[in-house]
């Protein structure tokens, strides 16, 4: 594991944490005051994106351990683990909002007036949309560069709650200027926002709990595989293939046919070629296994 990789990704995570600790507390005390059951809702959402910051972090200093005798693989996993962590949360915080939403739409329509939201929950909703989307761009760009599944996570989290104070902002500005009649507006913005967010976390988790269960890479990758080893002089019949990701590296086992008449170093050397060019294509942590047999 690259120090410079986790570096980037504490640092991304460090920043994100912060920020989310403002507009929790900002969000909760303009939720509050302005009588507005979407801004509190937004707040949790921002709390939680604070809990999975610090999920982020803690799973970085389990991948940041080199390979030792009990984890001949590594500790890349750990960023899988961190991924699923995130989607659970965020399924957790979607669910939330879809519920109080709907419970404050139910009593509506029983009679209970919904207070009118006040002016500083619509700002509190604008000054989250504007920091949180620069956080989202910004981790998600780091997440891209350092080829993160945890940190491309994260990112997501923070572009759900961008979406959660569009819909809180929509939902409490139509209350406010349409009038009493409108101000059911603010729990059905926070329902439809649930339903994105609740979206984005089932997709987050089905992709990391597919790596936990050692789901093989896909077929167009796999074909890229073969193709590198075929390319080998040497190499007669690459078959046997097995793949899986873990973490940020992904693992290879492979069985390849050499003419029987090469004697053991021979046929040592064209394993050895295949190692290097899969190691180049991949890179140097790529975990790699090759089998050599004689051809029929």
């Amino acid at each position: 594991m690259s120090n410079n990789r986790v570096d980037k990704a504490n640092r991304v995570t460090w920043i994100g944490l912060y920020v989310n600790i403002g507009l929790t507390l900002f969000k909760l005390i303009a939720g509050v005051f302005g009588q507005s059951a979407a801004m509190i809702a937004d707040a949790f959402h921002s709390l939680s994106d604070f809990a999975t910051d610090v999920v982020v972090l803690l799973g970085f200093r389990f991948i940041a351990k080199p390979v030792d005798k009990s984890h001949d693989y590594g500790h890349g996993k750990a960023e899988t683990l961190s991924s699923v962590i995130i989607g659970l949360a965020l399924f957790a915080v979607g669910f939330r909002i879809f519920w109080v939403g709907l419970h404050s739409i139910y009593h509506v329509y029983h009679g209970e007036l919904i207070p009118e939201p006040g002016v500083i929950a619509f700002y509190a909703a604008i000054i989250s949309i504007i920091s949180k989307e620069g956080l989202y761009r910004y981790t998600m760009k780091t997440g891209r560069a350092i080829n993160s599944s945890a940190v491309i996570a994260n990112a997501w989290h923070h572009r759900s709650d961008t979406f959660s104070s569009i819909g809180t902002m929509l939902g409490i500005g139509g209350a406010i200027l349409l009038g009493e009649k409108w101000r059911i507006l603010d729990p059905i913005a926070a329902l439809v926002v649930s339903v994105f967010i609740i979206q984005t976390s089932i997709r987050i988790s089905l992709d990391s709990f597919n790596e936990l269960l050692e789901a093989s890479l896909s077929d167009e990758f796999e074909k890229k595989i073969l193709d590198i080893i075929k390319s080998v002089s040497g190499v007669i019949s690459p078959h046997e293939l097995r793949t899986r990701r873990i973490g940020n590296y992904i693992a290879i086992d492979v069985h390849i046919e050499v003419n029987k008449e090469l004697n053991i170093k021979a046929a040592h050397d064209i394993s050895t070629e295949v190692e290097k060019k899969i190691k180049a294509e991949f890179g140097e942590e790529t975990f790699i296994y090759v089998h050599v047999e004689p051809a029929k």
